[in-house]
């Protein structure tokens, strides 16, 4: 009898430690995505991914020596004292000098706001002294990338003048949502094709896109047609090709018709 009730007890003391156990490798492999999702980030702000995780040594830590943050990060000291180097020249760090060479990271906010204002000053230098060249809008271009689609897709929305035709999915429309509600706030018609999406204002026809999917029509003399799914593979095409615009129109007014719409 006595053996039966260590058996059990053996037994849920072994759950237990693998449910807690199962527990930790959950929250470290979250923790672990949240650090690369951070890191890759970090790409956007100018620095390599050998940067950002020094950075992020940093920022953990606060001040380091090139010696500390080698043996955090397992990079070799020659890259990392290359890796610190440009991290002050970007402004990500200061260098701290006393009886040894550290380095402070400087927070945050405080770097992408330097960041975003310096490629907000660059960017009107280069708009103010770019070539000048007409762009015909009535051939066809491929965008290729989610990232590449979804600033063009911004870039239509920021041009529309009188209205929109646009058929996604939810999560699609949901990322411009608000470049969605200003044009309708400025009195432009935005009508949309999708499910379970609200936008007030806006004439929606419930439907489910497939997946990936995206029709867009702008102003009547702009089309983007093609599959975005967040992938860097996603491939849509651009024109403002007066027959593709035609067949697109009638596509769409086909499916608004069979949806009950006029």
């Amino acid at each position: 009898m006595k053996n039966l009730t260590l058996n059990k007890i053996l037994c849920i003391f072994v759950i237990v430690v693998l449910i807690r156990t199962t527990i930790n490798l959950a929250k470290a492999r979250n923790q672990v995505m949240s650090d690369m999702n951070f890191i890759d980030s970090l790409n956007d702000f100018g620095l390599t991914r050998q940067e950002g995780t020094i950075y992020s040594a940093l920022l953990n830590h606060g001040e380091m020596t090139g010696y500390e943050v080698a043996k955090d990060t397992g990079i070799s000291r020659s890259n990392v004292y290359a890796a610190l180097t440009a991290l002050v020249e970007k402004g990500a760090a200061y260098l701290v000098e006393g009886e040894s060479t550290k380095y402070r990271p400087i927070e945050i906010s405080l770097f992408t706001s330097n960041r975003i204002s310096e490629l907000q000053k660059a960017a009107a230098w280069l708009e103010k002294h770019a070539p000048k060249k007409v762009i015909a809008a009535d051939g066809y271009i491929t965008i290729t990338g989610a990232k590449n689609i979804k600033n063009k897709i911004r870039e239509m929305l920021g041009k529309t003048e009188l209205r929109l035709y646009m058929m996604a999915p939810a999560d699609v429309l949901g990322e411009f949502q608000s470049e969605l509600s200003e044009l309708v706030a400025a009195g432009k018609k935005v009508v949309l094709l999708t499910k379970d999406f609200k936008l007030t204002g806006a004439k929606i026809y419930e439907t489910k896109p497939d997946d990936g999917q995206l029709r867009f029509i702008a102003d009547s003399a702009y089309v983007l047609t093609g599959e975005l799914t967040g992938d860097e593979h996603d491939t849509c095409l651009y024109s403002g090709q007066k027959n593709l615009v035609e067949v697109m129109k009638e596509a769409l007014k086909d499916k608004i018709t069979l949806l009950g719409g006029k």
